[in-house]
């Protein structure tokens, strides 16, 4: 499965129920319930494959999801601070213009001509009468100044109420992809559950058969960040899949990718689908180590080329992270990154 997001779910609680979920999912291969009645073993296997390829599908539109969240969160704290400081700014305008009214106030309450005829001291009138005017014409610039900061602050609460708004629908599009994503998954624990004990050990034996050797010379990586990537990659063989998750202790697949060329100091978006236009698409005939490897017409599983047609990825829960023929399923694309 492909994802970037942090590492998994939005909050700590989520997150840990990711995890449990994952090892759940792996225990459960091991364990027995009582067989189906007559139940093709090998369509209840193909069954349990579908659901796992659902379940990856639903993982990677939780993850697109839980990134646009995280993306809303960071937006909104910004445009939160910005608003404190546009609203300290329209105080101050505020105190300023008050104290400007006040000196006129206290300085031009009488009719001009009438003043003048009252002054002792007429040079002084006109000398006080040409401050007013020109604290009159600041006071006018002042005003206008803080009629603009209101209206920029009143936009930018909208603009913020609006994030708000998206950000509440990307919480409740994550969580619906989430109960998918365990339905799924729960669903072909049961039918695992189904199987007879030799039939369930031979299935975990499959999805325990990738290589866990290197897969031998086949051809250099692209660019020094690539063959940081794949070495990375490499390191994380035999960690379990987990799905939300994107490393170090679990990965689904495109947190795997993610994951590894993170450590090549490249940032990769969350989602496989996102992954596949993350760089330039080459062919699969001139893939080399470090391409990245989209599957499925969607895009939504993604592994990485290491070479002598073998692909590292992070299969599904019960599978640990491994080496896998490049043509396991249909290629969709391949990105140099």
């Amino acid at each position: 499965m492909g994802s970037h997001r942090r590492t998994a779910p939005s909050s700590g609680s989520d997150r840990s129920t990711v995890v449990a979920l994952g090892l759940l999912s792996a225990a459960a291969t091991a364990l027995g319930a009582v067989p189906a009645e007559g139940a093709p073993h090998d369509d209840t296997r193909a069954e349990v494959d579908r659901l796992h390829q659902e379940a990856e599908k639903a993982t990677e539109a939780y993850n697109a999801a839980d990134e646009r969240a995280d993306g809303l969160r960071r937006q909104i704290a910004t445009a939160q601070d910005g608003i404190a400081r546009k609203q300290h700014r329209v105080n101050a305008m505020r105190e300023s213009l008050g104290s400007l009214a006040g000196a006129q106030y206290r300085s031009g309450g009488l009719e001009p001509a009438l003043a003048l005829l009252l002054s002792e001291d007429p040079e002084d009138y006109l000398e006080k009468a040409s401050v007013l005017d020109r604290i009159t014409v600041h006071q006018t610039g002042e005003l206008k100044r803080l009629r603009a900061a209101l209206r920029s602050l009143a936009q930018d609460r909208t603009d913020a109420a609006g994030r708000l708004g998206a950000l509440e629908k990307s919480r409740k599009a994550a969580a619906a992809h989430k109960r998918t994503v365990e339905s799924k998954l729960a669903e072909a624990r049961r039918l695992l559950g189904s199987l007879p004990a030799g039939d369930r050990a031979a299935y975990d034996r499959a999805t325990r058969s990738g290589r866990v050797a290197p897969p031998g010379p086949g051809g250099a990586p692209a660019s020094g960040r690539a063959a940081a990537a794949v070495a990375a990659a490499r390191s994380a063989l035999g960690r379990p899949y987990v799905w939300g998750a994107n490393g170090p202790g679990g990965f689904d697949c495109s947190g795997l990718t993610q994951w590894s060329y993170a450590q090549a100091g490249v940032a990769l978006p969350r989602t496989s689908q996102a992954q596949r236009y993350a760089g330039r698409q080459v062919p699969l005939s001139e893939a080399r180590p470090g391409d990245l490897v989209l599957y499925r017409s969607d895009a939504s599983h993604v592994g990485m080329y290491m070479g002598n047609g073998q692909v590292i990825h992070a299969p599904y829960p019960g599978a640990p992270v491994r080496y896998d023929p490049v043509g396991m399923m249909p290629v969709s694309s391949v990105t140099r990154v």
